[in-house]
């Protein structure tokens, strides 16, 4: 009987615990595209008032972000310097296919970016990060309707699957 308890118990939780995860990794996607609109802000700034070279942008960018944004754009700084490939668009997919970006959809928005810096005179490249910055506002605007209800559910349907588990197998 306790370890039929004790096995319900470890079922709630485990279910429970995933559901959680799936609402951490919400929030985590989250703040990465904010952290990514708030680099671009700073990005078009430095290009339009500086010309910060590549190189230089890219490490301003990763002082704005964090976790695996951060990693992006180092690496993609340390890519431009090196310049072993021709250009930033297939830098940013070196470092794309490199880094554990688990999301598709900032994997889009960073190769994206990538084919927008460095190829075109000034104008074109503010016009480039505006239409990723514009993406990104999109993909965060879809990202939080009825975020707080959405986030609930993935909390509740964890306990209420792992409950179903535990009785089902009790």
């Amino acid at each position: 009987m306790e370890l039929k308890l004790l096995g319900a118990i470890l079922i709630v939780a485990g279910c429970g615990g995933y559901g959680f995860s799936l609402c951490t990794r919400y929030r985590k996607r989250e703040r990465a595209l904010s952290d990514l609109v708030r680099a671009l802000d700073r990005m078009e700034c430095e290009l339009q008032y500086r010309l910060t070279p590549l190189p230089e942008l890219c490490r301003g960018a990763a002082q704005d972000t964090g976790g695996m944004l951060r990693k992006v754009f180092l690496s993609l700084a340390q890519e431009l310097e090196r310049r072993v490939m021709p250009d930033a668009a297939s830098c940013m997919a070196c470092v794309i296919s490199n880094e554990a970006i688990t999301y598709k959809q900032l994997r889009i928005i960073l190769s994206q970016l990538g084919k927008s810096l460095g190829q075109f005179d000034l104008p074109g490249q503010l016009r480039g990060l505006e239409a990723v910055r514009k993406q990104c506002i999109l993909e965060l605007d879809a990202l939080n309707i009825n975020r707080s209800e959405r986030l609930r559910c993935y909390k509740t349907l964890g306990l209420c699957a792992g409950a179903a588990l535990a009785i089902l197998f009790a």
